[in-house]
């Protein structure tokens, strides 16, 4: 893949996450903000209206696969009803980190 469709593949992914945020909370254009790629810091800048409602430092990556796909999908066989599937992934000297399903989450906070 070339840089430039990578760098365009992340951005889609970047402004997709601005759109959610935008579109269930009462914030205006100006309040969440894609950067520009290759800039440093987040990829969602948030305005302080922003992180109240979302406390959180986003940061985007879209590659063709990634290892945790798999076990996702095992959580999401076992989900019980009336709940969402939740995966929790840890390696080696590194913390903990929870995937869930983006659209529900967006939906849901």
């Amino acid at each position: 893949m070339k840089t430039s469709s990578a760098k365009a593949k992340g951005r889609r992914l970047q402004q997709w996450v601005r759109d959610q945020l935008l579109s269930h909370r009462e914030l205006s254009e100006g309040d969440v903000r894609s950067t520009s790629m290759g800039a440093g810091g987040v990829d969602v800048q948030l305005s302080p209206a922003a992180k109240a409602l979302y406390p959180f430092s986003i940061e985007c990556k879209s590659k063709a696969s990634y290892a945790f796909y798999k076990d996702y999908e095992q959580a999401v066989a076992n989900t019980e009803e009336g709940t969402e599937p939740v995966l929790v992934v840890k390696a080696n000297n590194k913390r903990p980190v929870v995937i869930i399903d983006a659209e529900y989450f967006f939906k849901r906070w």
